[in-house]
């Protein structure tokens, strides 16, 4: 069994596989290694005898987690680190060291995938897009808050907007306009999303010419899945820590 990690800044993505291309046997999220370790104990995963990860978390903290899960799996815990080429990509930053090693896996993935120019989009916390073109050469991306950023920041900075947020699940999905502070608020947030990745797709053009594969992965891309020409790919980060560590 082996157990593949990503984690963020705030919770660890998890998922068990029975090999490299086998199927999947478990999945979650936890707030904490320590969680971790018991829902898979509760769940009667068997021996995990590999174990990988990627981490956007500090040098301190990576070190803390990879020590907690060695000790209570018995296994080796190997971690992705930054590289400048991997499986046919190269990086395109001018210090590879710091791009997101998530997105940095996506990419590899992506590519991996479609063995041509690519447009890699990241609905999370915040929105990452990537550029990859012909010949594995990543031209760099865009970052820019995601739906909960920016719900988040009208209601931390506005006074006379509040609503419950319950209201958030009813109005998921619906554009047309609000008739209460919360369907206003979700609503427009949302429409801003769509419009800005409908945006990069279209500008992704100049770059990349007219024929190149649209990937989005992360939390909130069912919010974009309607959109033309896009694939979405949950586990995209999973697929590209597979490749990266072998």
């Amino acid at each position: 069994m082996i157990l593949e990690l990503d984690c963020g800044n705030s919770l660890i993505k998890w998922r068990v596989i029975t090999t490299a291309d086998g199927p999947l046997v478990a999945s979650g999220v936890a707030s904490q290694a320590t969680n971790l370790v018991q829902e898979l104990l509760i769940l009667g995963v068997k021996k995990i005898t590999r174990c990988r990860l990627v981490s956007v978390r500090s040098d301190e903290e990576t070190g803390a987690l990879i020590d907690l899960l060695s000790n209570a799996l018995g296994v080796e815990v190997l971690r992705v680190c930054p590289a400048k080429e991997i499986a046919g990509v190269t990086n395109g930053y001018r210090d590879h060291n710091r791009l997101g090693l998530d997105r940095w896996l996506a990419i590899i993935a992506a590519y991996g995938m479609c063995q041509g120019p690519c447009l890699i989009i990241d609905l999370g916390t915040a929105v990452t897009v990537d550029l990859v073109a012909s010949g594995g050469i990543h031209l760099g991306g865009y970052i820019a808050p995601g739906i909960a950023l920016l719900r988040g920041q009208l209601l931390a900075h506005t006074r006379r907007i509040q609503y419950v947020p319950a209201e958030t699940f009813v109005t998921l999905g619906a554009i047309a306009p609000g008739k209460s502070t919360g369907e206003g608020v979700e609503r427009g947030c949302l429409i801003m999303l769509r419009s800005y990745v409908a945006s990069q797709i279209s500008l992704a053009e100049d770059q990349l010419g007219k024929d190149f594969t649209i990937y989005v992965t992360g939390g909130d891309s069912a919010l974009v899945a309607d959109l033309p020409g896009v694939i979405c790919v949950p586990d995209l980060v999973f697929r590209g820590l597979a490749i990266a560590c072998p």
